[in-house]
């Protein structure tokens, strides 16, 4: 349970890791060999040690698309090699898993990979250094985009953006107090800053505190005492999975029934797992669509998902990874002639209106190198996450 909640809040809220080091595992979605007729992208990915219930769903839906594709043809008749390799979700074994997709196996992009430090610590080599593209990282943070980096592309709406969506939502169900319960460390902060200037736009009279808690925290009684005492309308959780979960249980034992919201992270089926009933009814947005959702593209999904991944099931974080290949599928059908790092790079800034089904519409160019700001209301109802409406974008933050 400990080492699940620091790779819960590690891996989605631009963590802070350091991790115990595993050999590197290398996988590969299609076979071995490139040549003329594959395109060959890589990935570092966590699918050993604490954080691999991130990492291993993520690899699953990816490949499951990309097993798919290449059933179907490829790529304008190039297959897909996706190349994985285990980095247990350490920097520094990033940083070499890096050396070793770039320079022996002669990647043209990184493609679907996970984690904000563990980016950040081989940004120097494969962006700067290499000129080799990063494509669609689970993570990131503002200072990606803001400005846009040559050779990276995100599709992952910012936490910050997830914090004005649902201090918007809280605001529209009409509450004028909120209390925003957050993690101590910077990132969480961060995010739940952002909660009050966007619901004080909605409605100036407004009462935004926050509600600050240790980090791994596992007794809730007295926090689930202070939440009471404050005597608000709504609460804000932002929290990893395991700690929105006992959070969640503590509340309904103690009696304390509250709209509740929370950002995409907390949006898992790991905190209706272990919160059990005490988390329906729970408000969240989510990267893509719930994956219980009756739209054809999520059907799409989870019917690849059996075919191919059978043994993975088919939740969001593995709904994240086949969004991330797909929307990477779609941008490079537009390459004509050689799939190179360069082709790509220019593809992307054209790339507009990447419809994946499942996830928002994503437009790029040359001065926005982050698809979308949209997200996905997400209600558990009868112990199933689902979708509320559509993609919507948040207001804007500041």
């Amino acid at each position: 349970m400990r080492k699940f909640r620091r790779a819960a809040g590690t891996t989605a809220v631009l963590a802070v890791v350091a991790l115990t080091a595993n050999a590197c595992a290398e996988q590969d979605s299609a076979g071995a060999g490139g040549n003329s007729s594959e395109i060959h992208i890589g990935a570092w990915l966590p699918t050993t040690g604490a954080t691999a219930s991130y990492g291993v769903p993520q690899k699953a839906g990816a490949d499951a698309y990309f097993k798919m594709i290449n059933a179907s043809g490829g790529i304008n008749g190039r297959k897909i090699r996706w190349t994985v390799k285990d980095n247990a979700a350490d920097p520094q074994q990033t940083v070499q898993i890096a050396r070793e997709l770039v320079g022996q196996d002669k990647v043209v992009a990184i493609v679907n990979a996970n984690g904000t430090s563990q980016a950040e610590a081989a940004f120097p080599f494969v962006l700067n250094q290499s000129k080799v593209p990063v494509l669609n990282e689970v993570g990131g943070n503002e200072s990606w985009f803001e400005p846009p980096r040559p050779g990276l592309f995100g599709t992952q709406t910012l936490y910050e953006d997830q914090a004005a969506a649902i201090a918007a939502w809280t605001v529209q169900d009409g509450a004028k107090k909120i209390l925003v319960v957050h993690s101590d460390p910077a990132a969480f902060v961060n995010v739940a800053k952002q909660v009050e200037p966007v619901a004080k736009k909605g409605d100036p009279s407004v009462e935004v505190d926050r509600l600050t808690v240790k980090y791994q925290t596992t007794d809730y009684t007295p926090v689930i005492s202070k939440v009471k005492a404050a005597k608000t309308q709504a609460v804000v959780i932002i929290l990893t999975s395991p700690e929105a979960a006992a959070f969640l249980k503590e509340a309904k034992l103690q009696g304390l029934s509250l709209p509740m919201y929370a950002y995409a992270p907390v949006a898992a089926e790991s905190t209706v797992s272990l919160a059990k009933d005490a988390a329906e009814g729970l408000k969240a947005v989510q990267l893509v669509k719930a994956p219980s959702d009756s739209d054809p593209a999520v059907k799409e999904f989870r019917t690849a998902m059996a075919k191919y991944e059978p043994k993975q099931p088919a939740g969001f974080l593995a709904l994240w990874g086949w969004s991330n290949a797909k929307v990477f599928a779609e941008i490079a059908k537009t390459i004509k002639g050689p799939v190179t790092a360069d082709a790509i790079n220019k593809a992307y800034e054209k790339a507009t209106k990447v419809d994946t089904g499942v996830s928002p519409v994503m437009n790029f160019s040359p001065s926005n190198h982050l698809g979308t700001r949209s997200v996905q209301r997400v209600v558990v109802k009868d112990g199933v996450w689902t979708s509320e409406g559509d993609f919507y974008t948040p207001p804007k933050r500041g």
